[in-house]
C-alpha cells in the first residue's frame, strides 16, 4: 500500500471518527445547525412578511384558533386564550432539529427586542422529553419560556415540518406561517411584528 492510499484511508478514519463521536454524543444536532446558522446569515431564508397589515379587509386573514392549552418549563398550565389581544410568535421546534437549533439566537434576540411590548411568544417544543428541552433552553442560556402541548395540537398549528413558525396579530388573525428556519432579527420582520400589535 502506498503512503498516498495510506494517508487517505487515516483521513477517512478521522473523518468517520469525528462523525460518530458526534452522534453518539448528540453533538451532530449542534453542529449542524451552527452551520446552518450561517446561511441564515445570507438572508436567503427570511420569513416572507411583504403583506402589510389589512385594516379595512381583515377577513382575508384566517381567524386563529386560541383552543390550544399547554404547560411552560414551570410545569404551569397556559391556555392560548389568556394572550389574546396580543401580538402572538409561536414557533414549534425541538432539540432533535438542527433548522430549529439554527434559529434560536435569532428568536431569541427578537424577543428581547420586543418582550417589553404587546408581544407573546410560544416556543412550543414537540420533543418526547419536555426535560431535555428544559436543559437545553438552560444550558443555552435562551431567554423566553419554553412550552409543551398539553394534549393535541389544532389542525391549524400542525405541520409536517419544523421547525414551523406561526404569527397572529392583536387581532386574532394568523397574519404569517412559514415553515422551515429563519432569521427573525431582519429590520423588516421587527417592523412587521410591531405593525400587528
Amino acid at each position: 500500500m502506498n503512503k498516498k492510499m495510506k494517508k487517505e484511508i487515516w483521513q477517512w478514519v478521522g473523518i468517520i471518527a469525528v462523525g460518530l463521536i458526534l452522534y453518539t454524543t448528540g453533538l451532530h444536532t449542534e453542529v449542524i445547525g451552527f452551520a446552518q446558522r450561517g446561511l441564515l446569515a445570507t438572508g436567503i431564508m427570511n420569513p416572507n412578511v411583504n403583506k402589510e397589515k389589512l385594516s379595512s379587509n381583515e377577513a382575508s386573514y384566517p381567524k386563529a384558533d386560541f383552543n390550544l392549552d399547554f404547560v411552560n418549563s414551570k410545569g404551569d398550565h397556559v391556555s392560548m386564550e389568556k394572550f389574546r389581544g396580543k401580538a402572538i410568535f409561536i414557533n414549534v421546534w425541538a432539540t432533535w432539529c438542527p433548522p430549529c437549533i439554527a434559529e434560536m439566537p435569532s428568536i431569541n434576540k427578537l424577543y428581547n427586542e420586543v418582550k417589553d411590548e404587546n408581544v407573546e411568544f410560544i416556543m412550543l417544543s414537540v420533543d418526547d422529553s419536555f426535560e431535555k428541552a428544559k436543559a437545553f433552553r438552560e444550558r443555552k442560556g435562551y431567554d423566553f419560556e419554553i412550552y409543551q402541548p398539553n394534549g393535541p395540537l389544532p389542525q391549524m398549528y400542525q405541520s409536517n415540518s419544523i421547525p414551523t413558525t406561526f404569527v397572529i396579530d392583536a387581532d386574532g388573525n394568523l397574519v404569517m406561517t412559514h415553515k422551515g428556519m429563519a432569521n427573525y432579527t431582519t429590520k423588516k420582520f421587527k417592523e412587521f411584528m410591531r405593525s400587528i400589535q
